[in-house]
């Protein structure tokens, strides 16, 4: 049977709902985050660890030192959302204007000057191939990864039209030690945990 377009955007509005109603009760009950992709929603099932919690307060404040005033480093919800894309994601560091802070709800991913993440140890491939594919078609212009397992970490920028939809054109590779930049501003990556392979840090996340 052919679903008429507009029945199909109904349909897929209607599951969205659906699945957002499902993730914003179960952030208050269950352990780990809940973000909604096109292919379904995703759970980390691991609570953020201290070294994954520090990595985004020291990338928050070497930011914080560089950028103007009028812009922060924001660790912390409300999530951003795309409705019409069918997309909700919760940046580990989001670069904002302090101004466009000030509103009910979600963020509009559109404000973000940029996203940064630290890859979970429990689900890298949510930091390194859903956030890679999510960010570009919510036109977030640069995406940053910062990854404690290997010490290593990409920014991407320059989004463009491919058969696929939005992604990024350009990716630069750093390594923990480098000065990395992000949009106009350098900081140095020095200092940042990493995480161990022994069994303390299986939470990790």
């Amino acid at each position: 049977m052919t679903v008429a377009p507009d029945n199909a955007q109904q349909g897929a509005s209607h599951l969205y709902r659906a699945m957002r109603d499902f993730v914003q009760s179960a952030d208050d009950t269950l352990p780990g985050k809940f973000e909604i992709t096109k292919e379904g929603i995703v759970h980390d099932m691991m609570s953020p660890s201290g070294r994954h919690e520090l990595t985004a307060l020291r990338l928050r404040k070497r930011l914080e030192k560089v950028m103007p005033e009028e812009l922060v480093a924001h660790t912390g919800e409300p999530d951003v959302e795309d409705v019409s894309r069918g997309v909700m994601r919760r940046p580990d560091v989001m670069v904002i204007a302090e101004e466009d802070m000030d509103i009910e709800g979600s963020f509009d991913p559109r404000m973000l000057i940029a996203a940064i993440e630290v890859v979970s140890r429990s689900n890298p491939d949510n930091d390194w191939v859903g956030k890679a594919r999510d960010y570009p078609l919510l036109g977030i212009p640069i995406h940053v990864i910062f990854d404690p397992r290997t010490g290593t970490g990409a920014v991407f920028t320059d989004i463009h039209a491919t058969p696929d939809g939005p992604r990024y054109a350009t990716r630069k590779d750093f390594v923990y030690g480098e000065d990395v930049t992000i949009g106009d501003w350098t900081i140095p990556t020095d200092g940042l945990p990493r995480y161990q392979d022994d069994s303390t840090e299986q939470g990790e996340g």
